[in-house]
């Protein structure tokens, strides 16, 4: 059992510097990195590591890229997908105001975010930047948009369509965002 116990401590501590340090254009790490780096039982290793970052209100998320969540993935869809430390539970004002970002650009974000998913995942910029100009400052507006995709938040396509892209997918659980949202 000892041996045990320091056999997925190991993993653990390596599954640790694989997430919390960038080390590609985007944070996080795909499956088949910590499938290289931790052998096959990877999974068994994140979930272990779940559990001990559950007393600092993080978590390991995992983000199927273009895909919606599997409640049962398999090992090649798991290898395929993306996986981030995330905050658990909520900041409190206070913390959010931590983060260097003003209320109006969280709140436009936040509308930005909702459009987008009441328009089934896909935006026109030019309709999101209306929007916003009912609520912001207009010469805001396209710096903001500009910034939550720079952020990852969203990403554009040739067409000017607007998609969520891997931050909101990894920070942002959006049933209980719409449902907070319809509920006010």
């Amino acid at each position: 059992m000892r041996r045990r116990k320091g056999y997925y401590a190991s993993k653990m501590k390596r599954a640790v510097h694989l997430l919390f340090y960038k080390r590609h254009t985007k944070p996080g790490v795909k499956g088949w990195e910590l499938r290289k780096a931790l052998g096959a039982d990877y999974p068994k290793v994140l979930k272990i590591l779940d559990n001990y970052l559950k007393a600092l209100d993080l978590q390991v998320k995992t983000v199927f890229e273009g895909e919606k969540p599997v409640e049962k993935p398999t090992l090649e869809q798991l290898d395929k997908a993306r996986f981030y430390i995330t905050l658990r539970g909520d900041l409190t004002p206070k913390e959010a105001k931590m983060i260097g970002w003003r209320i109006d650009d969280l709140a436009g974000l936040a509308i930005t975010i909702a459009y987008v998913i009441s328009k089934k995942g896909k935006a026109p910029r030019k309709e999101v930047e209306e929007l916003l100009r009912d609520k912001l400052p207009g010469w805001k507006v396209g710096l903001n948009v500009d910034r939550y995709i720079r952020y990852g938040y969203l990403t554009q396509d040739e067409n000017e369509q607007l998609y969520l892209d891997w931050r909101t997918r990894a920070e942002i659980d959006q049933k209980a965002f719409i449902d907070m949202l319809l509920s006010k």
